[in-house]
């Protein structure tokens, strides 16, 4: 009986080691499938972490692109503004630059047609001059125009005898056809001037030198348009200018002159402008 019971107590214990060992194995066969499974989740964990920090990086990229881009798109505003500014003062510095421009023209072609006016009443007087002188020799009288004045030179042989500030009978039909033409302008002034060769001038009397002598013939023939051919004596000008304006080198007798500078008066000039400016062609 003994024996029966050892031998039942023999073989429970057999089966009960049996079956721990086999749960044994199922639960170390379930731990290595929890390890596999937790490797893996690991694995994936530090897979997503490494996503994380890739996409923290590019987040933190993208922020400071977007700041650098607001910044910048900030700045081309006030750019915008500024160059909106230059450009609204450029427009106003060309506007006020064309209106400058404009008044130039405007006040040039007033000056030009001044100018016309005043050449065309030249012409008209030298074509005048040379009407009523136009019998004597080219040598004796020329006739000329320059700058916009009327210059008619008279040679010294024409109007005095040699080193003398007498008026020769000649002379005085010569002044006597300027003066007829002078007393038709009444806008123009005129200056005599007497002229005279480097020769130096003998004393004789009250004169001295060549100065004395070239202001004693202007006188002389202003006194002449005055006294025998009634040209107003508040038109003329009497002048000296000795040998010291000299038009030729070699031939002393073409500096002996007397010339007459016939312009029109400064303010009958300037009324000339006036009318310029009041010319509908001009001011339109």
């Amino acid at each position: 009986m003994r024996k029966i019971i050892l031998g039942c107590l023999g073989v429970t214990l057999l089966l009960s080691s049996c079956v721990s060992q086999k749960k044994f194995a199922n639960l170390e066969a379930k731990q290595q499938e929890t390890q596999d499974l937790l490797n893996s989740a690991t694995v994936k964990l530090n897979g997503c972490l490494e996503d994380k920090a890739t996409a923290t990086a590019r987040l933190q990229t993208l922020e400071d692109q977007n700041s650098f881009l607001k910044a910048n798109n900030q700045e081309l505003i006030n750019n915008m503004g500024n160059l909106t500014t230059l450009t609204t003062k450029g427009a106003e510095n060309l506007e006020k630059s064309l209106e400058s421009l404009q008044e130039k023209d405007l006040t040039i072609r007033k000056l030009n047609n001044a100018i016309t006016r005043r050449d065309s009443v030249n012409l008209s007087l030298v074509q005048s001059l040379k009407g009523v002188l136009g019998n004597l020799d080219d040598e004796d009288i020329e006739i000329s125009v320059e700058k916009g004045v009327v210059f008619v030179s008279i040679s010294d042989k024409l109007l005095f005898s040699s080193g003398s500030y007498n008026i020769t009978k000649r002379a005085k039909e010569v002044l006597g056809k300027v003066a007829k033409v002078v007393n038709n302008k009444p806008d123009f002034e005129f200056m005599v001037e007497g002229h005279t060769d480097d020769v130096p001038f003998r004393k004789n009397g009250a004169l001295l030198d060549n100065w004395d002598l070239s202001v004693k013939r202007a006188t002389s023939v202003v006194r002449i348009l005055q006294n025998d051919f009634n040209v107003d004596p508040k038109r003329m000008t009497a002048a000296g200018r000795a040998e010291f304006i000299p038009v030729s080198a070699t031939e002393k007798s073409r500096n002996r002159r007397t010339r007459i500078v016939v312009l029109p008066k400064i303010d009958q000039f300037y009324s000339m402008i006036e009318e310029g400016m009041k010319d509908p062609a001009i001011n339109n």
